[in-house]
């Protein structure tokens, strides 16, 4: 059902890895401290994702050899391993096909506005800069561990970030496998299998199909790890008033909270909310819909602002410690824990949305962690003509 084929492009050296790389555009916050801490490095592909031109910063990380060319067609099985837990997927470039098509299926809208730079950043370069993140439920866990013990690995790597991400502290390894090798054959037939999913990554595909692109250069994994995707809110109405048509429980502390319930502190303390209600459908029954149903009305909260940063942030689950600290300055009025989603509740969502492309997941529903570092594939894509 899917079709993939190897990555030809660029690719970092094995010794500018680490320092090349970066975590992908979309958790780089402007003003950040990751933000000012990547910029200041001059070899970093911050300055080609998120500098001024693009074009300019690709050419001089391959004019001081950082980047080179590998125009043979690869595969490369990516590990990432942290404290107590790792992942492993490989690299490809997936045919682009409509929505309709059913061989990659999302299970979130698009918005033509959000890709606009992105599509401008691929015509400057002829590159394909980040990869989308896709799963599949075709078996081929047994696949990449089979190569991850018997190959050497192309980069071998840890992350340093300051800190200042999840990508921070992560070992990383890239076996570089050839389209034609027996590996590479066997990852493209298990693949062809089944249709691809859209876990991370929505606009990066949506570039690529409104681009014209023959193929976007993906990640593709059998197993993922979604976090919650919580958020800070200044709402219309502060919170202090609305707490009154809220039943609150309170609580000693700001943590995530079990299913269909939400933890939310303020600086009138940390209490527990719980829904008064969930329905059957698989969008209505999510979380995130039950919050804007139940809770963004009475802060005088429209689905409007969610993208506006004056009233929305938002932050994965290992950030509780952030997001109070925001509500404490004053910066913003609330801070809400959600229950992470369950892959399974992303596969019904994506399914039920084949028949009607209406039914999508609620932004800001998931955080797929850790993220993917950014900077070592590029895929030299090809345009419809």
């Amino acid at each position: 059902m899917a079709s993939i084929r190897g990555i030809a492009g660029l690719r970092a050296t094995p010794e500018s890895a680490e320092s090349v790389s970066t975590p992908p555009y979309d958790v780089i916050k402007e003003g950040s401290a990751l933000e000012k801490r990547l910029s200041q490095n001059p070899d970093s592909y911050f300055h080609v994702i998120l500098g001024g031109d693009p074009a300019k910063a690709l050419g001089d990380l391959r004019e001081k050899g950082l980047l080179i060319e590998d125009g043979q067609p690869c595969y490369y099985v990516y590990e990432q391993k942290w404290d107590g837990g790792s992942r492993l997927g490989f690299f490809a470039a997936v045919d682009v096909s409509p929505y309709a098509d059913h061989q990659v299926i999302r299970h979130e809208k698009t918005f033509d506005e959000k890709v606009k730079g992105r599509i401008e950043a691929m015509r400057k370069t002829g590159l394909t800069l980040e990869p989308i993140f896709l799963l599949t439920q075709a078996p081929i866990q047994s696949l990449l561990e089979k190569i991850r013990g018997t190959e050497k690995p192309l980069y071998d790597l840890t992350s340093d970030f300051g800190g200042l991400n999840d990508l921070h502290g992560i070992h990383s390894r890239l076996w570089r496998i050839p389209e034609n090798s027996e590996a590479g054959l066997a990852l493209k037939d298990a693949v062809a299998a089944k249709p691809l999913y859209i876990a991370d990554g929505h606009h990066r595909y949506h570039a690529a199909l409104l681009g014209g692109h023959n193929q976007a250069m993906a990640y593709i994994v059998e197993k993922a790890r979604i976090l919650a995707y919580n958020r800070v809110i200044n709402g219309t109405v502060p919170f202090k008033i609305a707490r009154q048509k809220l039943a609150l429980e309170a609580t000693a502390e700001f943590a995530t909270p079990s299913k269909h319930a939400f933890a939310l502190y303020s600086r009138e303390g940390s209490f527990l909310l719980r829904a008064r209600e969930i329905p059957g459908d698989v969008v209505g029954a999510l979380d995130c819909s039950i919050l804007e149903r139940e809770l963004y009305p009475i802060l005088g909260v429209e689905h409007a602002m969610i993208l506006q940063k004056k009233h929305f942030d938002y932050y994965p689950e290992h950030d509780l410690a952030a997001m109070k600290q925001l509500v404490d300055s004053g910066e913003y009025d609330l801070a809400v824990a959600l229950h992470p989603v369950a892959t399974e509740e992303l596969m019904a969502v994506a399914n039920a949305g084949l028949g009607n492309p209406e039914i999508v997941m609620p932004e800001k529903s998931t955080f797929f962690a850790p993220k993917i570092l950014s900077g070592l594939i590029l895929l030299k894509h090809e345009v419809k003509l």
